[in-house]
C-alpha cells in the first residue's frame, strides 16, 4: 500500500485523519494525549492538557477510524515571518485542529484533537503560541520545541 501522501491529501482535501495525532507531510505522527475543556476546565483561561505519544501508523489510523472535514476558523503569521499557524474545528462541536504553515503555504505539521473543542485564534508569549479555544481555554506550544518548530 502507498503511504506517501496520505496527510498531504488529506490536509489538501480539507479533512484529517479522525484520531487524535500530531501529523507530518511525510506521513510520519505522533499520537497525541489531549483532555477535553468544558468539565475538566470549567473556568476560562485554564491552560488544556496536551502530551504527545508514541509513533502513529497514519495508514492504520486512517483505515480504522476513517476521517473527518476540518474548517479552518484562523491563520495568523508567525512573529518571525517564517510562516503561519492556522487551526479551527471540524465535524462535531468537540473537535479542534491547528497547523503550523510554511512561508510557501506549505504545511509544516497538523494536529488534531477529538476533546479539544475548536479553536478560534492565536497569540504569540515570544516563541510560545498561545491557542485559544471556543470555551477560552488555552493550549501553548512551544515553537523552539523540535516537534513543533
Amino acid at each position: 500500500m502507498e503511504r506517501s501522501g496520505i496527510v498531504l491529501r488529506l490536509w489538501a482535501a480539507g479533512e484529517m485523519p479522525y484520531r487524535d495525532g500530531l501529523y507530518r507531510p511525510d506521513d510520519t505522527a505522533l499520537d497525541l494525549d489531549v483532555e477535553g475543556p468544558g468539565t475538566y476546565h470549567p473556568d476560562a483561561g485554564q491552560p488544556i492538557p496536551f502530551r504527545l505519544g508514541e509513533p502513529l501508523p497514519v495508514a492504520l489510523a486512517v483505515e480504522e477510524d476513517g476521517t473527518v472535514e476540518v474548517d479552518r476558523f484562523f491563520e495568523s503569521p508567525l512573529p518571525d515571518g517564517s510562516g503561519s499557524l492556522c487551526g479551527g474545528g471540524g465535524g462535531m462541536g468537540n473537535i479542534g485542529h491547528l497547523a503550523r504553515l510554511d512561508a510557501d503555504g506549505s504545511l509544516r505539521w497538523a494536529a488534531f484533537m477529538f476533546h479539544s473543542n475548536p479553536f478560534l485564534g492565536v497569540r504569540y508569549e515570544g516563541t510560545t503560541a498561545v491557542f485559544s479555544n471556543d470555551w477560552w481555554n488555552e493550549l501553548r506550544l512551544d515553537l523552539t520545541d523540535p516537534a513543533f518548530a
